[in-house]
C-alpha cells in the first residue's frame, strides 16, 4: 500500500476506534476525521465540504421533516386504533404493532414510524396491565426490517443508491429494495411472533417529570360541527366508540345546559364539556373533527409569522386569574390567549370554560402565539409546568401529509423528478401548508446525523481517491476466492452487520459500499447484490442500543439493559444472514 492509502485506512480505523470508545458524539467524531484527513492531505481543501452539498444530506433531512409531519397528523395511529379495539390478546397486539410499524417504515423513515406508533404501544400495555417492554423492542426491530423495503425507509438505502449511480449510472429506484425487504420483514415478523418471550416482562421505565405531575382530569370544551362522526349519535354510542376514555360532564344546546343522558342524540352545534387525560381528549377531538373552544377567534397582538401553540401552566398565588372567569377577564381580547382546558385536583368540573371560576393551583392549558406566551404567563401570574407534548388544538388535516408524501413517492417512482427534489419539495409543502409548524420541522431534523454525513462523505471517498478501497477489495476477493458465489455475498452481508453496532449505520455504508462494489468487480460479478447486502447488513443492527436510533429510542421507555438486545437480536441476525443471502441473489443475479 502507498503512504496515502495507509493514511486513509488509518484515519478510518481511528474514527472507528473513537466511535467504539464513545467519548465523543458521532458527529464530533466525523468532524475530527475530516480535520485529520485535511491535515494528512488525503482530502483536498476544495473537496472538504463537498459532502454538505450532496443530495443525500437533502434527502435525509427532508425525509425527517416528512416523517414528523406524518407522525403529527396521527393518521397511522388512528388507522391502528381501529384494529386494536378488536384485538385484545398480548400476542395478537404484538403482531398488529410490529406489522404496523414495519410496513409504516417503508413509507416514512423508520425512526419516524416507530415514534408515531409508540403511543399506541403504551395504550395497549396500560389496558393489559403489562409492561411496554413486551412491545417496544420488537417494534424497534420491525422498524429496522421495514426500513429495508423502500429507498426512503432508512439512510443506508439512500447512500447505497448513490453508490450504484456512481458506478453504473443507474441508482436504485424507490421500490427496487422491496423484494428483499419484504421477504426479510415477513420473516422477521414471524420470528417476533414467537421470540418476544425472550424479553424480560418486568422492566419498567423510570417515571418522567410529566408522569410525576400526574395531571389527568382535564376539562375542555368542544363543538360538534357539520361532518363530524358524532352528529346524530347518542351520547352512549359516542362514549363507547371512544372506549370511554373521556367523559361528557355537560351538554350545551342553544345556550341551555343539560345532563348528558345516554339516550340523547348529539346534534350539529352542540357544545360538549369533555373530561379526561390530555392524550385522550386530543384523540377524541381530532378523530371526530370537533371544534375546540376559541379555535376560530381572531388572534390579537399576533403577527402573521407568529406560530400558534399551547402551553401548560399552573395558576400561582397572587395571580389576577384567581376568583375570575375567562369570560369576565376577556382573555382573548386583553391578553391574546385562549383558555382551552382546565384541571383541578380532587374536583370534577362541569361548567363551561368561560364560566368556570379559577383558583390558585388550577392547571390550565393556554393557546396563543408561542413567542409571546412566556410573557403572557408572567402577566397572568402563571408558572409553566415541565414540558409535555400537548396537541390540543393541533391541525386536523391528517390527510394532507399523506397526500403530499404519496405525490413525492409517485413522482420519484416514475422518474419524473429526482428523489432529492421531490422530498425537498414535499418537506417545504408540509411547512408551507401548516400541517407541520416550522419550529417543529427544525426540531425534528437530526442535525448531528446531517453533520456526520456531510463530514464523512469526503473522508470515506478518500478510500476511493487514494486507491485504498481497491486494495481492501482485492484482499477480500482473495479471501473469497475459495468461496462459492453465495459465500462472497454472505461475507459482505456479515461484514456490514458486524461493523454496524460500532458505527452509525449511515457511516457503515459510507465506508463499506465502495469496498463492496470494488470487491464485486474484482470477482467479476455485478455490484447490485453486494451493494444490497451492504444496505441490508447496515440496516439490521439488532444487537446493541447504539448502532441505530430506533434501538436507542426504546431503551429508556422500555427499561431495557444493554444485554437485552442480544437476547432478541442474535438469533434474528443469524436468520437475516441465512435467509437474506439467497434472497438477495435470487432478486439480483451476479452476472
Amino acid at each position: 500500500m502507498t503512504v496515502p492509502q495507509m493514511l486513509s485506512v488509518a484515519t478510518l480505523a481511528g474514527m472507528m476506534a473513537l466511535f467504539i470508545w464513545g467519548k465523543f458524539r458521532y458527529d464530533v467524531v466525523a468532524i475530527l476525521a475530516l480535520l485529520a484527513s485535511l491535515a494528512l492531505g488525503i482530502v483536498k481543501p476544495k473537496e472538504a465540504f463537498s459532502g454538505f452539498s450532496d443530495d443525500i444530506v437533502i434527502i435525509v433531512g427532508s425525509a425527517l421533516v416528512i416523517s414528523a409531519a406524518v407522525q403529527r397528523s396521527g393518521f397511522i395511529e388512528v388507522a391502528l386504533s381501529f384494529v386494536s379495539r378488536r384485538v385484545t390478546r398480548v400476542r395478537s397486539q404484538l403482531m398488529v404493532l410490529t406489522a404496523a410499524v414495519g410496513f409504516a417504515s417503508a413509507l416514512v423513515k423508520n425512526i419516524g414510524a416507530l415514534a408515531m406508533l409508540m403511543p399506541a404501544a403504551f395504550q395497549m400495555a396500560k389496558k393489559n396491565n403489562t409492561s411496554p417492554s413486551v412491545f417496544l423492542m420488537p417494534m424497534a426491530t420491525a422498524s429496522l426490517l421495514g426500513g429495508l423495503i423502500t429507498l426512503i425507509g432508512t439512510s443506508p438505502n439512500i447512500i447505497v443508491s448513490r453508490v450504484r449511480e456512481e458506478m453504473t449510472g443507474q441508482p436504485f429506484g424507490m421500490f427496487d429494495y422491496a423484494p428483499v425487504g419484504l421477504g426479510l420483514t415477513v420473516m422477521g415478523l414471524i420470528y417476533l411472533r414467537f421470540a418476544y418471550r425472550l424479553l424480560p416482562r418486568d422492566r419498567r421505565a423510570a417515571p418522567t417529570m410529566g408522569e410525576a405531575l400526574d395531571i389527568k382530569g382535564y376539562v375542555t370544551e368542544a363543538e360538534v360541527v357539520e361532518g363530524s362522526p358524532a352528529v346524530d349519535e347518542t351520547v352512549a354510542a359516542f362514549l363507547d366508540r371512544h372506549e370511554r376514555e373521556v367523559t361528557i360532564t355537560q351538554l350545551v344546546r342553544a345556550g341551555l345546559r343539560s345532563a348528558p343522558h345516554d339516550h340523547i342524540l348529539l346534534r350539529e352545534g352542540d357544545t360538549l364539556i369533555l373530561g379526561g387525560d390530555p392524550d385522550a381528549l386530543e384523540r377524541v377531538i381530532a378523530k371526530d373533527r370537533l371544534k375546540l373552544e376559541g379555535e376560530d377567534r381572531e388572534k390579537v397582538d399576533a403577527d402573521d409569522d407568529d406560530e400558534i401553540g399551547v402551553i401548560e401552566a399552573v395558576i400561582n398565588l397572587g395571580s389576577p386569574l384567581i376568583g375570575q372567569t375567562a369570560g369576565r377577564l376577556a382573555l382573548q381580547a386583553r391578553y391574546g390567549v385562549n383558555l382551552i382546558a382546565i384541571s383541578r385536583r380532587g374536583e370534577h368540573l362541569s361548567k363551561r370554560l368561560a364560566n368556570t371560576e379559577l383558583r390558585g393551583g388550577d392547571v390550565i392549558v393556554l393557546q396563543g402565539p408561542l413567542q409571546q406566551l412566556p410573557e403572557r404567563l408572567r402577566s397572568l401570574g402563571c408558572l409553566p409546568l415541565a414540558q409535555r407534548e400537548l396537541r390540543l388544538g393541533a391541525s386536523k388535516r391528517g390527510w394532507l401529509p399523506i397526500v403530499i408524501l404519496a405525490a413525492a413517492m409517485l413522482s420519484t417512482a416514475t422518474g419524473y423528478v429526482p428523489v432529492a427534489v421531490a422530498f425537498f419539495a414535499a418537506a417545504g409543502l408540509m411547512m408551507a401548508s401548516g400541517v407541520l409548524p416550522v419550529r417543529e420541522a427544525y426540531d425534528h431534523v437530526e442535525w448531528p446525523i446531517l453533520i456526520m454525513l456531510g463530514a464523512l462523505i469526503p473522508v470515506s471517498d478518500s478510500l476511493r481517491t487514494t486507491g485504498a478501497s481497491n486494495v481492501i477489495a482485492t484482499w477480500l476477493a482473495e479471501t473469497a476466492s475459495a468461496l462459492p458465489a453465495w459465500g462472497a455475498v454472505a461475507l459482505i452481508l456479515a461484514a456490514a452487520m458486524a461493523v454496524t453496532p460500532f458505527l452509525n449505520n449511515a457511516a457503515t455504508v459510507l465506508v463499506m459500499a465502495p469496498i463492496a462494489a470494488t470487491f464485486a468487480g474484482d470477482l467479476g460479478f455485478r455490484p447490485e447484490a453486494f451493494l444490497m447486502a451492504t444496505a441490508v447488513g447496515a440496516g439490521c443492527d439488532f444487537l446493541t442500543p447504539i448502532g441505530h436510533q430506533c434501538n436507542t429510542l426504546v431503551m429508556g421507555p422500555g427499561g431495557y439493559r444493554f444485554g437485552d438486545y442480544a437476547r432478541l437480536g442474535a438469533p434474528l441476525s443469524v436468520l437475516v444472514l441465512v435467509v437474506g443471502t439467497p434472497l438477495i441473489m435470487a432478486v439480483w443475479p451476479l452476472h
